[in-house]
């Protein structure tokens, strides 16, 4: 099937092709501009998919070749960039380096006051100075933990989520992981990252696959996957956070990512500069 556009009726443009699902927003003084975007979008929407699918045997595979393609080159360079030695390929970084690609179009057509590309949740954000964007931090659960405002000034070009219930697989028990970085593929990597530390091995409330018998295409290959994740006690839901945000704190030490707020079972830390909820739940995120 062919790629797929359609304007929403708020004025938002949505893009479909396969399992590429992206919500377009683009605000300028002058509705050309927008027109002119969102032109932009498309076009370079209309040969993602099959870009990725040339190298996608190379991207299943941990960091080594660099691939060819501009959106592969991304993805590559955002694991790279997060690794610090452990496993990761580049399709963990496939959801924010098209967002940032698709946004990095938009912007050569046309300058924009606004806009961004949500891709499944991973966020390519643009902001010309003296604008803000409200967000939610919503974790793959559907529970909303608080939002946030984010402005020109924070230097925040992506938002990224990771842990369980979304669309890929964990090696954490994490509800979620949202991270902040100057790129969408850069949190997306380090939110993949961080959620896969947020763990408890050998916990017996947590059930484990192979990941090739959940998804047989998976780039984890034979390594286990988390498949369900029971009730923890406090000291357990403690000690799994610290994990996770060890792990934040010495990607924030490298400058890999801006700030972090990990979510297990209700309870949440935060780490780095991560702006204060503006309508926080009763459950608030705590600063680590």
């Amino acid at each position: 099937m062919a790629p797929q556009a359609s304007l929403l009726p708020d004025g938002r443009l949505h893009l479909h092709h396969g399992p590429i699902d992206l919500i377009i927003m683009a605000e300028e003084r002058g509705e050309a501009a927008r027109r002119i975007a969102y032109r932009a979008a498309r076009d370079r929407f209309a040969t993602v998919l099959d870009e990725l699918v040339a190298e996608l045997p190379l991207l299943r595979q941990t960091l080594g070749t660099v691939p060819k393609g501009s959106i592969a080159r991304r993805m590559h360079h955002a694991c790279t960039a997060t690794a610090q030695g452990d496993f990761i390929t580049p399709m963990a970084a496939v959801a924010g380096s098209v967002a940032d690609t698709v946004l990095a179009a938009m912007l050569a057509a046309t300058p924009l006051r606004r806009a961004y590309v949500n891709n499944g949740g991973d966020i390519a954000l643009h902001l010309a100075p003296g604008e803000s964007y409200r967000a939610a931090i919503a974790g793959l659960d559907g529970q909303t933990h608080g939002q946030i405002t984010l402005h020109a000034a924070d230097g925040i070009g992506g938002l990224a989520t990771s842990g369980q219930g979304g669309r890929s697989l964990s090696r954490g028990i994490a509800t979620s992981v949202t991270v902040l970085a100057a790129c969408a593929a850069q949190a997306d990597a380090a939110a993949t990252l961080i959620a896969n530390a947020v763990d408890l091995p050998d916990h017996p409330a947590i059930a484990r696959r192979p990941a090739r018998q959940v998804f047989p295409d998976s780039d984890l290959g034979a390594r286990l996957v988390v498949t369900q994740v029971g009730p923890l006690s406090p000291a357990d839901i403690a000690l799994a956070l610290s994990r996770g945000a060890a792990r934040a704190r010495a990607l924030h030490a490298t400058g890999a990512i801006a700030a972090a707020a990990l979510v297990l079972q209700g309870q949440g830390v935060s780490f780095g500069q991560f702006p204060r909820a503006t309508a926080p739940t009763a459950r608030s995120l705590q600063h680590a």
